[in-house]
């Protein structure tokens, strides 16, 4: 096993059936005005807040108590460790793109208390512990034992590639073969009532060597549909994994299962596990899909419902499930090669998953509806805190989503942001600089500073949206790249010389309409510009309910930069009508008659991920029709 320090998010060199792999953490560089910030803001409020929060909340203290270090008791739920590993990966990402001695002092503290609650043979769950230990691995249903153990894992490697040091991979290795002697080929059935420990396990076994390791996720997936968690289709225990088609139960629990079987068909091409996947997206993108990018549309059991059924102000949309897409789209990715998962991998980032967090870097969603009274404000934590280390660990890892290579030594670029992408190749550095304002304005220009010889392309992302974009190579327009594809990515060859390249992905206000089907959204639509979903908020229209504001079909819309609005957003003017409410004044029903307007309104749309961070009032995506 050798060091990969600053290595990427996934590690794909060695996998088979890979079509692609992720570059290193740290070969991006972002510099842009959109995530540079909010990555600077992650190190110097969230992760050292989310530091406090976890010794506040008694989480660490855990661990000193499983050590014998402080006579307490066990403080807060179950399956509380999982915050601090997720935590600890975050940290672990953060000082892998740029090193930090005092978060790093942190994080190793914290390893040193985990690691003294590690037991003799190897397990590691502070909440089974004294009177408890009896109970060890008793009901994987319910009690999170290997979820937590699989957030151990995922956070070993990341200390590993981010420092080189083994401490708390060795501690991850102990309990990784506790269970393999449990639940591997020669013990029980078993598998979690939480799937995550499938994909954390896969990535182990490639940092590691270890084969066991992925032979122990198989079979942990393969334990579903046996009974073992009782046949609950929550749990994705309704059926074997090779023939689930559609995505139910608890929506975050599903895609981690998801996420850990891509792992599995990246390492071994089990044709059974991919057709099983393929049916799961075609239900996820064409039933179940917020246009945030959110998932999981139920609060009962922060679960995924029926086909289409997706309500607005009682969307449920986990933070965590919307991460989890992310993971998802990004293995999807890298398995096939598709620019339709990058494609919503984007939309989740920029809008599902980024309202998740305030613009302050301390306050955070757990559900993201899409409409809102005024009565949904983001909170500095949680008793159930999965969601704000989840968001963490997601933007401290960003920059390892935004460029893969090949092995045919070509790069594809997923992702836009002003930037530096360098990393060396056994031939010399390939150097690119990206200079764009995206997602504000959809003009990429590349610089290829070097590039060696055997580097023959560059592949560019042309999302589905971009229907009339253009690409030029030193200012030609040649057949390869005159008319770039929506939905593709488009190649421009490269020679080894230095080259210039304009992108232009043109960014016209969309009005997107939801199938029929969708209930509450006939005649409505919402507004989409580039990969950023709009809404209306009270702040904007301080004299008009924006659940009252109406579009007559000849409306117009023109984005509108505002640098100190929100921390710098584009906002979208038109003009729109109110409704006139004085016919409902004391009344529920009335006799139908076409609704009737009272006055025009300036409409202002600003981005969905920026709601809630002013005054509340009522906020709303979906917009009606006049």
């Amino acid at each position: 096993m050798s060091a990969q320090p600053r290595g990427p998010v996934i590690a794909l060199a060695q996998s088979p059936f890979a079509s692609m792999q992720p570059l290193p953490l740290q070969a991006v560089r972002l510099k842009d005005r959109f995530w540079a910030p909010r990555l600077q803001t992650n190190r110097s409020v969230t992760l050292p807040s989310q530091i406090q929060r976890c010794e506040e909340t008694g989480r660490i203290d855990n661990f000193r108590r499983a050590s014998g270090k402080k006579q307490i008791d066990f403080q807060g739920i179950y399956f509380n460790d999982s915050d601090v590993y997720k935590l600890l990966e975050a940290i672990a990402y953060a000082i892998g793109y740029e090193p930090d001695a005092n978060l790093e002092d942190q994080m190793e503290a914290i390893i040193a208390e985990i690691a003294a609650a590690q037991q003799p043979d190897g397990y590691l769950n502070t909440y089974f512990m004294f009177d408890r230990a009896k109970d060890r691995f008793a009901n994987l249903r319910d009690m999170h034992e290997i979820y937590c153990a699989g957030h151990l894992f995922q956070a070993a490697v990341a200390h590993y590639r981010a420092t080189g040091r083994t401490n708390l991979l060795d501690v991850a290795k102990r309990y990784a073969d506790l269970l393999y002697t449990k639940f591997g080929p020669n013990g029980r059935p078993g598998a979690c009532g939480h799937p995550e420990a499938e994909m954390a396990l896969v990535e182990l076994a490639r940092t590691t060597g270890e084969a066991r390791y992925l032979e122990l996720a198989r079979c942990m997936v393969e334990a579903r549909g046996r009974g073992v968690l009782g046949g609950s289709p929550y749990h994705q225990d309704h059926l074997p994994f090779v023939e689930q088609r559609e995505f139910v139960g608890h929506a975050v629990r599903h895609l981690y299962l998801a996420s850990g079987a891509t792992d599995i068909v990246l390492e071994t091409g089990d044709q059974a596990y991919l057709a099983a996947l393929d049916a799961l997206w075609q239900d996820l993108v064409q039933h179940k899909l917020y246009i945030t990018g959110g998932v999981g549309s139920r609060y009962e059991g922060e679960a995924f419902g029926a086909p289409y059924e997706l309500p607005d102000d009682r969307a449920y949309a986990e933070t965590c499930a919307n991460i989890a897409l992310v993971m998802w789209c990004y293995r999807l990715l890298h398995l096939k090669g598709d620019p339709i998962y990058a494609d919503i991998m984007e939309r989740a980032l920029y809008n599902g998953v980024l309202s998740g967090i305030s613009l302050d870097g301390e306050h955070y969603f757990y559900p993201n509806p899409l409409a809102d009274r005024g009565g949904h404000r983001r909170q500095k934590w949680f008793g159930c805190a999965c969601c704000p280390p989840n968001i963490a660990r997601l933007l401290a890892s960003l920059p390892g989503y935004f460029a893969s290579t090949n092995r045919q030594n070509q790069l594809y670029l997923h992702l836009y942001a002003q930037s530096e992408i360098r990393f060396p190749t056994p031939e010399g550095d390939v150097h690119l600089r990206v200079n764009t304002n995206y997602p504000w304005e959809g003009l990429i220009e590349i610089e290829v500073l070097s590039a060696p010889a055997h580097t023959t392309a560059l592949f560019l992302r042309i999302p589905q949206w971009a229907t009339e974009a253009t690409l030029l190579c030193n200012g030609d327009a040649s057949a390869e790249t005159a008319l770039p594809t929506p939905g593709s990515y488009a190649k421009v060859t490269l020679n080894g010389a230095p080259a210039t390249i304009r992108l232009e992905l043109p960014m016209p206000i969309e009005w997107t309409q939801s199938h029929p089907h969708v209930q509450n959204h006939y005649q409505k639509v919402a507004l989409v510009r580039g990969p950023v979903v709009y809404c209306l908020e009270q702040s904007d229209h301080p004299n008009t309910d924006p659940w009252d504001i109406l579009l007559p079909h000849d409306t117009t819309f023109t984005p509108e930069h505002r640098p100190d609005l929100l921390n710098g957003v584009t906002v979208l003017i038109g003009r729109g009508v109110a409704l006139n409410r004085e016919r409902w004044a004391g009344k529920l029903y009335v006799p139908y008659r076409p609704y009737e307007t009272s006055h025009l309104v300036t409409i202002t749309a600003i981005p969905y991920y920026a709601w809630a961070n002013r005054e509340a009032g009522p906020m709303t995506v979906w917009l009606p029709i006049l």
